[in-house]
């Protein structure tokens, strides 16, 4: 998996991306800290074709203020640091074996968790248990490297997206919560936007919109630059 990576000049000007990010705060107030999402829509990709498919992890400039959940399978020390270390959740061996009988937990944790690393002994048994219900979602544990710092590596993911193509020719993700600054905000999708257009074989011409959106709000467009839209 290719870890992508922001500071691109991109043809969406930052003064449009935080003009959106500005619009949102419009929406009515919710009782609740709203998540802020982008929303990329693609023209002429071929979804047929591999290199089409984008299931990338992005590193964003400004952490997600609500923690992105790690969740870690390990046993004996590598178990303790990781807990030491503050992963959301780690599983042992025995843990994983149970569930392949509980597909309604594995479901749970599939769904709650945004990255899961893995001890390297244990991805088989992973993906007998837990793995068709990660498979899909394209969050099949990275396995941890022998010499690695568990710490250094959850501190690394917390600060990662993953962004995927899925049946559809759009991409949607989560990049920010509402309490972030305009900013920040707009860094953060712009780390994105680079990542994606990267991919794109006419690069931005391959994009035919871009919209921001609250957990429980409407989409706000952002202007592309004229041609591009």
């Amino acid at each position: 998996m290719e870890i992508k990576f922001g500071g691109k000049v991109l043809p969406v000007p930052k003064e449009s991306l935080i003009e959106a990010v500005k619009a949102l705060r419009n929406s009515p107030k919710r009782n609740f800290l709203q998540s802020i999402e982008l929303l990329i829509s693609l023209k002429d990709v071929d979804l047929k074709k591999p290199e089409s498919k984008i299931n990338e992890l992005i590193e964003l400039p400004h952490p997600l203020t609500k923690p992105i959940k790690i969740c870690v399978f390990a046993t004996g020390d590598l178990a303790l640091k990781a807990k030491k270390a503050g992963a959301d959740l780690v599983l042992g061996k025995e843990e994983i074996e149970n569930l392949g009988k509980n597909k309604k937990l594995a479901r749970k944790i599939a769904e709650e968790n945004d990255h899961f690393l893995a001890e390297a002994p244990l991805m088989p048994l992973i993906g007998k248990t837990i793995g068709p219900f990660l498979g899909p979602r394209g969050k099949m544990p990275i396995p941890i490297p022998p010499t690695a710092s568990i710490e250094e590596l959850i501190n690394r993911y917390r600060k990662l997206i993953r962004v995927r193509i899925r049946d559809q020719p759009a991409i949607r993700c989560k990049i920010a919560m509402e309490d972030m600054k305009d900013e920040e905000i707009a860094e953060n999708a712009e780390a994105v936007i680079s990542a994606v257009e990267g991919k794109l074989e006419k690069k931005m011409k391959n994009i035919k919109s871009i919209m921001f959106k609250t957990t429980m709000g409407s989409p706000i467009k952002v202007l592309l630059k004229e041609g591009e839209d």
